[in-house]
C-alpha cells in the first residue's frame, strides 16, 4: 500500500478526534476562517458529520465516535415526525446516520428508522413525471413541486436498500423510474449534466432546464457530475442495468477529460474562457471527492479491460486532494479539505471547507486502505 494512503488515514483520524471536541454535537456545513459553522439538524448536510464518525468508528472500533454519531442521529429524530420538515435529502441524511448505524451495529431500531425515512422519501414521488420532487414550498409562495436536481441521484440508494430489506418492490420501481427520468433529461450526450430541471407537476410535462448551481443552463457543474457518477454507479450496483453503469462511466470520462492536469477541478467545467476576471476561478474539492468514490465503485463493475482506468482515476483524484487540499499543516482548521465551492451563483461559501467534501474524502481514503464503509450499498461492501 502506498505510504500516502496510510498517512491520509492517520490524518483523518487525528483531525476527527480533535473535531469531536471542536464540533461536537453540532451539524457543520462550511467553514468560516477554518471553523465549521453550525446549521440546523434540518439542513441537508446534517448527516455528513455523523457519517464521518461512523467511518472512523468502523475503522478504529473506538466507542467515542459511535456514541457521538448516535447522539447526532437522535437530535435529528424529530424531523421524521413532520413531512414538512424534510425533503428529498432524506437519503443523504439518514443513509449516513440510521442506516450506517444499522449496518455496523445491526440495531433494529436503526433499521426501523431507516425504513421510516425511506417511506417518507417514497411519498415524494410524482407519478406523472416519474420524479422525486426536490423541495417543499419553503420559499414563500414559490411552487417547487416540479423541481428536480441532479443531487437526487444520491438519495436513491436509500430506496434501493429499503426494497431489498423489505422485499417490497415499490421502492425500487420508483427509484428506477426516477433514474430513467434523469437519464432522459439530465445527462447530455457528451457526459455533462444539467443541475436542475422543472416539470409541470400535474402533467409531468417538461417545462425548462435551469443552470441551478452551475454557471448556466448549458454549463457543466463539476459537483453535479460527481453526483451523477456516484449515483448511477449505486443504481447499477442494485439493479445491474447496463444503462446505469454506462451513464456513470460516460460522466466520469467527461470529468476526467475536463480535469486533465488540474489538482482540483473548477466548480464548473464550462466557465467563460474569454475573460481574465478571477471571480470565476474557484475550485471545488468536494466535486473530486464525490467523483472519486463513484469511480472506485465503477471499477468494481466495469469491463475487465477498463477496471484499472476507473480505479486509478479514483485513486488519483484522492491523491491530488491529499496533496493539494488536505489541511495537514492547519491544526486549527476543522475541515479535512480546503478549496471547496458551495454555491457560486449565490456567492456562498467560496474557497472553503465543506463537510460533504470531507465525508467523501474519508470514504474514499478508507476504501483504498481496505476498509470500505460504503453505506450507500446496503450490506454489500467490497474492499479494493
Amino acid at each position: 500500500m502506498d505510504k500516502w494512503l496510510k498517512d491520509a488515514r492517520a490524518f483523518i483520524e487525528k483531525k476527527t478526534t480533535q473535531n469531536i471536541i471542536d464540533i461536537g454535537e453540532s451539524f457543520p456545513h462550511a467553514t468560516k476562517q477554518g471553523h465549521y459553522d453550525k446549521e440546523s439538524p434540518q439542513w441537508w448536510t446534517a448527516g455528513f458529520w455523523p457519517g464521518i464518525l461512523w467511518n472512523v468508528y468502523h475503522a478504529t472500533n473506538e466507542d467515542v465516535f459511535k456514541n457521538l454519531a448516535t447522539q447526532l442521529e437522535h437530535k435529528m429524530g424529530y424531523l421524521l415526525n413532520d413531512p414538512n420538515k424534510v425533503d428529498h435529502d432524506i437519503g443523504f441524511m439518514w443513509t449516513l446516520t440510521s442506516l450506517a448505524r444499522y449496518q455496523i451495529t445491526a440495531d433494529e431500531t436503526a433499521k426501523n428508522t431507516s425504513l421510516l425515512a425511506a417511506n417518507m422519501l417514497l411519498a415524494r414521488f410524482n407519478s406523472a413525471g416519474h420524479y422525486f420532487k426536490a423541495w417543499n414550498n419553503w420559499h414563500g409562495t414559490d411552487d417547487n413541486s416540479g423541481i428536480v436536481i441532479i443531487d437526487s441521484m444520491m438519495n436513491m440508494g436509500l430506496l434501493f436498500w429499503a426494497s431489498e430489506e423489505t422485499g417490497d418492490p415499490r421502492f425500487m420501481i420508483a427509484a428506477k423510474a426516477h433514474c430513467n427520468m434523469v437519464l432522459k433529461h439530465f445527462i447530455r450526450s457528451d457526459g455533462s449534466v444539467h443541475q436542475m430541471v422543472k416539470f409541470n407537476s400535474l402533467t409531468g410535462e417538461l417545462i425548462e432546464k435551469l443552470g441551478g448551481q452551475g454557471y448556466s443552463e448549458n454549463s457543466s457543474w463539476s459537483r453535479g457530475c460527481g453526483w451523477a457518477i456516484f449515483g448511477f454507479a449505486i443504481a447499477y450496483h442494485y439493479t445491474k442495468e447496463e444503462r446505469y453503469l454506462s451513464s456513470a462511466m460516460k460522466v466520469a470520462n467527461h470529468f476526467a477529460l475536463h480535469l486533465q492536469q488540474d489538482s482540483i477541478p473548477l466548480w464548473d467545467f464550462r466557465i467563460p474562457l474569454n475573460t481574465n476576471d478571477t471571480k470565476y476561478d474557484y475550485r471545488d474539492s468536494s466535486a473530486s471527492a464525490i467523483a472519486a468514490c463513484g469511480s472506485l465503485l465503477i471499477s468494481q463493475y466495469a469491463p475487465s479491460e477498463e477496471k484499472r482506468f476507473y480505479l486509478d482515476f479514483g485513486k488519483d483524484l484522492l491523491k491530488r486532494l491529499y496533496e493539494h487540499a488536505a489541511t495537514i499543516e492547519e491544526d486549527t482548521n476543522h475541515a479535512l479539505l480546503s478549496h471547496g465551492t458551495s454555491h457560486w451563483p449565490e456567492k456562498k461559501n467560496l474557497d472553503t471547507g465543506l463537510i460533504y467534501g470531507d465525508y467523501f474524502f474519508t470514504q474514499g481514503i478508507y476504501a483504498l486502505n481496505g476498509i470500505n464503509n460504503n453505506f450507500w450499498l446496503g450490506d454489500s461492501w467490497n474492499a479494493f
